[in-house]
């Protein structure tokens, strides 16, 4: 790069540094005067007779709030070793029975499959598909898809749905790779579709890394995954925007990937989950250090059973082996090869997700600093870099974007799990009978009645329209193919120079010796009845508990506690943008230095798909005049569409069903069957839509299937509210079936248009 281009780039790194820090200053400015305002308005002189009474009970209050918020950490404590002596269960809130248990596998690996059984009063529909839930092992142990009554797990069961799980222990199998990993999953998946024969392919649902998981599997075997929902699931992980997502910097920050093998190596070889964790926490210290212990000790009435049920799961730290956690960072974390087709699974063997053809639903999230929506979609225009590519290819591709909610809450939230998830659950049911594209997915709220109803609505999209998300162009993706070369030189000196020396001298034993003192495991036994400080908090609580002092929540002296949590906040969300803004310059000062050395470099790219039409397409092209009943009504449908405007509603989708779904005959096919018309058709009225309209009488070949099919289309006029444009087109489709052709004696159908005339009947 020229050294004045090279000057450019520097000064607009500077500019957005000193912006950001500006903005950190003035939040925190806003923040100090807002919580100064509400103290002040609150804080007003009192008579000495009613501030002695607020003194006595405030100061009761907090006595007593002191002792149940230390003893809500002892009883945190207390059941963080429960759970460990009990080998770390799942923490499902309903029964299971193990199915299979991938110890015993010919490639063992410490997972296992599970079906979960439906609570009293659900009933399971034995038509309906089953669906395989794959939760994440990033740290913690499975059961955050089934954490609560209202989850994944629940609104799956309640729509009949039978439900399995992939689990996992907390020990790894000796030498288990992630090869191992992904191949006992593809084994239950096909164990579940085994057990369910006639129900169709299993729906394959992955939380976070159970997101890439779940892809590759369907990339292991295509043939047996129906529908699969990736939920905040990273699989562009160099993706992201500046300012809103520091994670995706941590693997330049710290060198690449020989921190894990570090990590290690010091663990005797097996990785410790909570260092994950740690980096969960790294995100927000205001809330690991400060927010959720005030909001405990702020609610103490009515916030302990919450805090002591996400603790349970949060404290529990799950390993792996040192190949699997190379493995992920080198080709994830760091390397990003997933979406480019250079993730090995085996020598010369890669996971090809060009190979998945199942519709994928995407849930991601605007406040998801995690998995922030551009790691979570940009796949898609890596693999299809174009709208065509990605029809041509045959794929369908749900987009679903929460404005706010966090990472975690898009897992363990009531509220989501009541909208989102239910209505993700509600629209798998059709998904598989849309045409191949990409659509955004959003749902409404009907508030009317009483009691909320929804609806959902699909929009095409286009890939191109991705680009939104990008601040760059996917420009500020270039240093890190700089930070994957340099971790991958860092590593290889690691493992030449470092790992003999310490795999020798660390063992297995000491490597349990330094998990135990780990600082996350630490808080946690150091605050149980292991302490003897401890012993006798119990009781005292207890007493606090059954005697509360209320206090006077609009008083000066709750206003200054208030007051002050405020400004701790504030002060730890101060520190949290200067650092991420330091570290986020910094890593573009180094390694954009790099990547502008090097001038081979470029915007991540894959190679596009062949420009041509592909052989499927060819091939519905030539068929664009054969055909039958169900060809011309999906044909008909797909024309609709596309003249008004592409827009689909699921409460629609469902009336047509309901009305004409079994005369049609794509529910009497199997599913690979009827995706396989729908594709071919939504070829054919993408390619070439005169002609497909203009063909649509030879594909309705006796008058008795005419006239079927004009009382089908009477039916649906007569009992849905289309807009104006399609009803003006299935008026046109009325005109050309019933007035421009003619039956011959023998029934035969001779079209009148001049665009098919003279090409045989």
């Amino acid at each position: 790069m020229h050294p004045l281009d090279m000057m450019k780039v520097y000064g607009r790194v500077a500019e957005i540094y000193r912006l950001r820090l500006g903005e950190a200053v003035s939040a925190y400015g806003e923040a100090m005067r807002g919580a100064a305002g509400t103290f002040a308005a609150a804080a007003r002189p009192q008579e000495p007779a009613a501030a002695w009474r607020d003194a006595v009970s405030y100061w009761s209050d907090a006595a007593q709030r002191n002792l149940i918020f230390w003893d809500t950490l002892r009883q945190r404590g207390n059941n963080w070793i429960a759970h460990e002596k009990a080998g770390k269960p799942p923490l499902l809130a309903f029964n299971y029975e193990i199915i299979a248990d991938a110890r015993t596998f010919a490639r063992p690996a410490n997972y296992a499959l599970v079906q979960i059984t439906p609570p009293d009063g659900v009933t399971l529909d034995p038509d309906k598909r089953p669906f395989l839930i794959i939760d994440p092992r990033a740290g913690h142990g499975p059961g955050i898809g089934g954490f609560k009554k209202d989850s994944e797990v629940g609104f799956a069961l309640k729509a009949g749905h039978a439900v399995y799980m992939v689990i996992f222990f907390p020990d790894p199998v000796p030498g288990q790779t992630l090869a191992d990993v992904s191949l006992a999953e593809a084994d239950f998946l096909r164990i579940v579709r085994e057990r369910h024969p006639t129900r169709g392919k299993p729906v394959v649902m992955g939380n976070c890394q159970g997101g890439w998981a779940a892809m590759l599997v369907a990339a292991l075997d295509p043939d047996n995954v129906g529908s699969i929902v990736m939920n905040g699931a990273p699989m562009s992980y160099w993706a992201g925007n500046d300012a809103e997502n520091p994670m995706r910097y941590a693997g330049g920050v710290l060198g690449g990937s020989w921190t894990a093998l570090l990590a290690s190596d010091l663990g005797g070889g097996v990785f410790d989950g909570a260092y994950l964790v740690d980096n969960f926490e790294y995100l927000n210290p205001g809330n690991t250090f400060f927010s959720k212990y005030y909001n405990l000790y702020s609610r103490i009435d009515s916030e302990p059973d919450r805090f002591l049920e996400f603790e349970r799961w949060w404290g529990g730290y799950f390993l792996m082996n040192r190949a699997e956690i190379k493995w992920i960072v080198e080709n994830l974390f760091v390397g990003n090869k997933l979406a480019s087709g250079h993730a090995e699974w085996a020598p010369g063997k890669t996971f090809d997700l060009k190979a998945v053809h199942a519709p994928i639903i995407v849930f991601a999230s605007l406040g998801d600093n995690i998995t922030p929506p551009q790691q979570a979609i940009n796949w898609v225009a890596d693999i299809y870099p174009t709208t065509q590519a990605l029809k041509d290819a045959g794929q369908v591709v749900v987009g679903l974007m929460h404005d706010s909610v966090g990472h975690l809450g898009i897992f363990v939230s009531g509220a989501i799990a009541r909208r989102e998830h239910s209505q993700i659950v509600d629209l798998l049911e059709y998904v598989e009978a849309l045409p191949p594209g990409l659509y955004g997915m959003t749902i409404e709220e009907d508030h009317s009645g009483g009691e909320v109803k929804y609806d959902v609505t699909l929009t095409e999209w286009r890939v191109e329209d991705l680009a939104a998300l990008q601040k760059y162009d996917r420009r500020d993706e270039i240093p890190f193919e700089v930070v994957a070369n340099v971790s991958q030189t860092v590593s290889q000196a690691y493992e030449s120079l470092v790992h003999p020396l310490l795999s020798a001298v660390v063992t297995p034993e000491m490597g349990r010796g330094l998990r135990a003192v780990h600082p996350l495991r630490a808080a946690r036994w150091g605050l149980s009845d292991l302490n003897p400080f401890l012993l006798h908090l119990a009781p005292i609580a207890d007493f606090a508990r059954s005697q509360r002092t209320p206090r006077n929540e609009n008083g000066p002296l709750v206003a200054a506690e208030q007051f002050g949590a405020k400004a701790i906040t504030a002060g730890w969300d101060l520190y949290r943008q200067l650092r991420d803004a330091t570290v986020e310059t910094e890593f573009f000062r180094l390694y954009g230095t790099l990547a502008m050395a090097d001038p081979d470099l470029t915007a991540p790219s894959t190679p596009a798909i062949v420009e041509q039409a592909p052989a499927e397409v060819a091939a519905a092209l030539a068929s664009i005049r054969a055909g039958g009943f169900t060809e011309a009504a999906v044909r008909v449908a797909l024309l609709a569409q596309k003249r008004g405007g592409g827009q689909r509603r699921l409460s629609t989708l469902k009336q047509i069903r309901e009305l004409v779904g079994h005369e049609v005959g794509l529910l009497a096919l199997p599913a690979d069957a009827a995706q396989a018309v729908i594709r071919r058709q939504a070829i054919i009225v993408d390619r070439a839509p005169d002609e497909a309209f203009a063909t649509l009488p030879l594909l309705l070949k006796t008058p008795q299937e005419r006239s079927r099919f004009l009382a089908l289309v009477d039916r649906l006029m007569a009992h849905i509210a289309f807009g104006p444009d399609i009803t003006a087109f299935v008026g046109e489709v009325r005109g050309l079936i019933a007035g421009a052709t003619q039956s011959s004696p023998d029934g035969r159908v001779i079209p009148f248009p001049s665009y098919v005339a003279g090409q045989g009947a």
